[in-house]
C-alpha cells in the first residue's frame, strides 16, 4: 500500500504563485511515475504533469510553462510549483503515484495511488 498526503493548497491572488507538496509512504520501492492532476467543479481530472523515479518530466499541453512538477526521492515527496496563477486553476490537485515501469504516465486512469486532494483557489 501507497499513502500519499497533499499540502500546500490555498486561496491565493491571481498572478501568485503556489507549491504543492506530496508526502508518499508506504510500499514505495513498486512506485515509479508520480503525477499531479486537477479536477475543476464540473470538469473531468485532468493529468497535469508527470514524473518518473530518474527525474523525467512530462507535461500535459494545457501546462506547459506555468507549472513544473519536482521529486524528492530521498524524502519521498513530489512538488508541483504553480506560477502566475489563473482563476480557471481553480482546481482540487491530485497526487497519485503508479507501478508502470516504462515510459511516462499520461492517462488519468493508469494511477494506482491517490491522495485526497488539496484545494487551490485563485481569486481575480
Amino acid at each position: 500500500q501507497v499513502q500519499l498526503v497533499e499540502s500546500g493548497g490555498g486561496l491565493v491572488q491571481a498572478g501568485g504563485s503556489l507549491r504543492l507538496s506530496c508526502a508518499a509512504s508506504g510500499s514505495l520501492f513498486s512506485i515509479n511515475a508520480m503525477g499531479w492532476c486537477r479536477q475543476a467543479p464540473g470538469k473531468q481530472r485532468e493529468l497535469v504533469a508527470t514524473i518518473t523515479r530518474g527525474g523525467s518530466t512530462y507535461y500535459a499541453d494545457s501546462f506547459k510553462g506555468r507549472f513544473t512538477i519536482s521529486r524528492d526521492n530521498a524524502n519521498n515527496t513530489v512538488h508541483l510549483q504553480i506560477n502566475t496563477l489563473k482563476p480557471e486553476d481553480t482546481a482540487v490537485y491530485y497526487c497519485a503515484a503508479a507501478f508502470q515501469m516504462k515510459g511516462f504516465v499520461t492517462r488519468v486512469y493508469d494511477y494506482d495511488y491517490w491522495g485526497q486532494g488539496t484545494q487551490v483557489t485563485v481569486s481575480s
